[in-house]
């Protein structure tokens, strides 16, 4: 990089990150806000955030539960409690509250924890298993987001990098979608590859609807996401599909790959309902 190169970049101002931190509690941007209601948080900025607080040094998050008890309101202050309900070296239970300014509970995680060891006796080759088209995140394509101006400011515009492969787009049925950081999910900080994947998972029922986002409403009330390893590299990819009920129920189911393969599975119970 030239030196004027240099200095440009040097001069230029940090990217508004998702959360910022304000002592111990954290302040969401518009960068979190969803599709839904432009004063409501998208699920997956709040979900990525409790998942930065059940990480731990030498165990790997196997499985994380996330219910969604209420509205994430964005500009308003949050804070985490967390607990270790079953500890132990082996396995570990551990649940995280993200609590509002009046204390009440609006997204609520249990999560298992697994002790990372190496082990023998395993197969020589690794159960592979064919990426969706074939293709990484560089020959994926973005889609525009229907309802909104490109310049619309949220976490599905602004937070992520979304790029669809294997022919897919926002359109309806399946999708295979590739995702990535664009920004900090919180100042000053790495977003974990944990936190990306349950950023990304939280898209499913958005990339594989059935039914139009101006006439139905398809929220999920909960994500639970099983993961076999951590990503490696920047990229997360989810290949999704949704069924919806006459009753008004509905699931998202995806399966989670990174470049090198699949890492692992996650689901979201829908809510339905016609506007």
């Amino acid at each position: 990089m030239s030196a004027p190169a240099r200095a440009s970049a040097e001069a230029a101002e940090p990217a508004e990150p998702v959360f910022r931190r304000d002592g111990d509690r954290f302040v969401p941007t518009a960068h979190s806000r969803g599709p839904w209601d432009p004063g409501s948080q998208h699920g997956g900025a709040p979900a990525a955030l409790l998942a930065e607080a059940v990480r731990e040094e030498g165990m790997h998050v196997a499985r994380l539960t996330f219910d969604f008890v209420g509205p994430v309101a964005v500009g308003e202050p949050l804070r985490i409690e967390t607990r270790t309900v079953r500890p132990g070296g082996r396995l570990q239970l551990v649940e995280a509250d993200l609590l509002a300014e009046d204390g009440a509970p609006v997204v609520r995680l249990r999560a298992m924890r697994l002790r990372r060891a190496e082990i023998g006796g395993l197969p020589g080759t690794a159960d592979g298993e064919a990426i969706p088209g074939g293709r990484g995140p560089e020959a994926a394509k973005r889609s525009d987001f229907p309802l909104e101006p490109p310049d619309a400011v949220g976490f599905h515009r602004t937070a992520m990098e979304i790029r669809f492969g294997a022919g897919t787009s926002y359109g309806r049925g399946p999708g295979v979608a590739w995702f990535r950081f664009a920004r900090p999910l919180i100042e000053d900080a790495e977003p974990s590859p944990l936190a990306l994947v349950v950023a990304a998972a939280d898209f499913g029922n958005g990339i594989s609807r059935i039914l139009e986002f101006d006439s139905h409403l398809f929220v999920n009330t909960d994500l639970t996401i099983h993961l076999r390893r951590e990503p490696v590299g920047e990229w997360v990819m989810l290949d999704s599909r949704t069924r919806v009920e006459p009753t008004g129920v509905g699931l998202a189911a995806s399966t989670l790959y990174d470049q090198g393969g699949p890492i692992g599975l996650s689901a979201q119970s829908l809510y339905v309902a016609e506007r």
